[in-house]
């Protein structure tokens, strides 16, 4: 349950969600529910909207705005971890905020990533490749990991100098898609320290195993 509200927009609301994470062999969302828009004045209900499709935008255009603020300009390769909805989002996302001439992605079933890059070409006049090694999609100038992975997929010696990394797909104090050496030779800035530090596998694990402290993040 994640509640919101806005004077500025005379609104407050609540985003429900449940995290069922077999869905995506069935075809179906991992993060299923909705939010409910009320007149912040009267209370009246207004909107009731799909959870799924706002979660997906929503993290796609978190990353797009790092990726906007932290990348470098002249970036030309993108690399998705990830085959799932979040990643058809974060890729919209990364070509929105910088052109690029290449996407690699990479996901544990070879042809469902397949698939998904013909599907991506229909809609985009880039090149998308599939992959079966991830170190070819770690190699790009961004990279995003978009798994529901509780075990690191990404490992720092893949990941070139300069690169931007978004780590999107961890959410607890016990998993994290990225190791241990990635996060110790990186810059980390986080969305919301609060989330992170209760959160943040990523960032804690590697807080918890003596490499790094909390002042690694720096913004």
């Amino acid at each position: 349950l994640m509640p919101g509200a806005s004077a500025e927009l005379s609104t407050y609301g609540a985003k429900i969600v449940g995290l069922h994470p077999a869905n995506p062999g069935k075809g179906l969302p991992a993060v299923q529910g909705f939010v409910c828009l009320f007149d912040l004045e009267s209370g009246k209900p207004f909107g009731l909207v799909d959870g799924a499709a706002i979660t997906a935008i929503r993290t796609a255009a978190a990353s797009g705005l790092a990726t906007q603020l932290l990348a470098r300009e002249d970036v030309t390769t993108c690399g998705i971890l990830g085959a799932g909805v979040q990643a058809s989002a974060h890729i919209e996302a990364m070509l929105a905020v910088r052109n690029l001439e290449e996407v690699v992605i990479w996901g544990r079933d070879l042809a469902k990533t397949q698939a998904l890059c013909l599907l991506l070409a229909t809609d985009y006049q880039y090149h998308f490749r599939a992959t079966d090694n991830p170190a070819e999609a770690a190699g790009c100038d961004i990279v995003c990991t978009v798994t529901g992975s509780s075990e690191p997929v990404l490992k720092g010696e893949w990941v070139q100098s300069g690169a931007h990394v978004n780590l999107v797909g961890a959410h607890s104090l016990t998993t994290r898609e990225a190791d241990t050496a990635l996060i110790a030779k990186s810059l980390v800035y986080v969305d919301l320290l609060a989330s992170s530090l209760n959160e943040g596998g990523d960032i804690m694990i590697p807080v918890q195993e003596g490499v790094i402290d909390q002042s690694h993040i720096i913004g």
